[in-house]
């Protein structure tokens, strides 16, 4: 009779790093997650925490490790294979077999001018790009491109991957001391000035606000006038801006990207996150993606936050705050007064919760207000935050 399978699962971007980390040496003399006191942790679902071995895959499916969830114990299978710079993400054994005797320069920002300066004069380093989940001022692959192009300014200058993400400022010094391996190692002092092609990619990968990838996501109750002001904000965006913008509304996302979901909560919650993750994309390539759902759930919108923000958007979040007896007494659909005969099970406001959000960038009240009245506070808001400069018509 053959074994059954083992069963997957597929860390969080944070755990992978971790992952990585421990199956390379690079967090020892640590070699497992969930020591006590240690801030490498592995987090499993719980139809998971009882079983005997758990295989680790990356999202692409691929098996990277296996772990023992009772002891925490780690045995690698692979190492990722994908993603960009692949090449340069060298364990400390094959750093201290390529470049013993060099001085090792942790660098989770681009150089400035005056840090290339001071590592001329240092002779040849092995700068280490700390590239972790957390970790680096710019995205991963532009602080690459960036030490990369440090290394080509410097004499005889090395450039390695290292996938630390933070966990505070001691545990990145024992990683970078056990790529170092001994060797000298030199922090880089603050300095304000990039110049040439560093400074290129800085502006590439930080653009000003105006011109970032950005989510306008409204939530609010069926009602409330979340969608109606959605709609409202994007035609101005398209009238009065050049910015590319889709509409991710929840009725449509439905139709198309969640057709087959039922209202459950695990559902809803599944198509909160299907809208976070098409959102995030957009954001990612610059462009305004403008969301309304009800999205009730305060973990789940804190996820799209996050999704967004790891793309290198900005996330705007705007609670459309009008009570539920204005909304129940608009009832243009007639699916409170169904929620009232239990004619719809888990409706929100009535048998299932909303979670009013308390970092919502801005609160709208919609009750007795004219949609311009009422878009024009969203407005106000995204010009102070320098996202967007749109002023309703009136």
């Amino acid at each position: 009779m053959p074994d059954a399978p083992v069963p997957q699962h597929c860390p969080t971007p944070r755990e992978l790093d971790d992952l990585e980390l421990l199956t390379t040496g690079a967090l020892a003399p640590l070699t497992r997650f969930n020591e006590p006191g240690s801030p490498v942790t592995l987090t499993l679902p719980p139809d998971l925490a009882d079983v005997d071995v758990v295989e680790l895959v990356d999202p692409e499916g691929l098996p990277l490790a296996r772990v023992l969830p009772g002891t925490g114990d780690v045995e690698s299978l692979t190492h990722p294979q994908y993603g960009a710079f692949r090449r340069l993400y060298l364990s400390p054994a094959q750093v201290r077999e390529r470049y013993a005797g060099r001085t090792f320069v942790p660098l989770d920002d681009a150089p400035y001018d005056a840090q290339l300066a001071a590592l001329r004069e240092t002779g040849p380093v092995v700068l280490l790009a700390l590239v972790g989940h957390g970790t680096p001022a710019l995205s991963a692959p532009a602080l690459l491109r960036a030490t990369l192009a440090a290394a080509a300014e410097l004499p005889d200058a090395a450039v390695v991957a290292v996938p630390a993400s933070f966990h505070g400022h001691d545990f990145l010094q024992q990683v970078v001391d056990n790529y170092a391996a001994g060797d000298p190692v030199v922090v880089p002092g603050t300095a304000d000035r990039h110049s040439g092609r560093i400074a290129e990619i800085v502006r590439h990968d930080q653009p000003p606000p105006a011109e970032r990838g950005l989510v306008l996501f409204f939530t609010g109750l069926s009602g409330s006038g979340k969608s109606t002001l959605a709609r409202a904000l994007m035609d101005l965006v398209l009238e009065q801006t050049d910015r590319a913008v889709t509409s991710l509304d929840g009725d449509v996302v439905r139709r198309h990207l969640s057709a087959g979901l039922t209202f459950s909560r695990a559902d809803r919650e599944t198509n909160i996150r299907r809208i976070g993750w098409v959102a995030a994309e957009i954001s990612r390539h610059g462009g305004i993606a403008v969301c309304s759902p009800i999205a009730p759930f305060a973990e789940t919108r804190q996820q799209v936050r996050e999704m967004v923000e790891d793309a290198g958007g900005a996330f705007f979040l705007v609670h459309v705050a009008t009570p539920l007896e204005e909304c129940e007494r608009r009832d243009r659909k007639g699916l409170y007064a169904k929620a009232r005969r239990g004619e719809i099970p888990e409706f929100t406001g009535i048998s299932s919760p909303y979670e009013e959000p308390d970092d919502a960038a801005v609160r709208v009240d919609t009750t007795g207000r004219t949609i311009e009245e009422a878009l024009g506070e969203v407005t106000d808001a995204l010009r102070n935050a320098l996202f967007l400069d749109v002023t309703p018509l009136s």
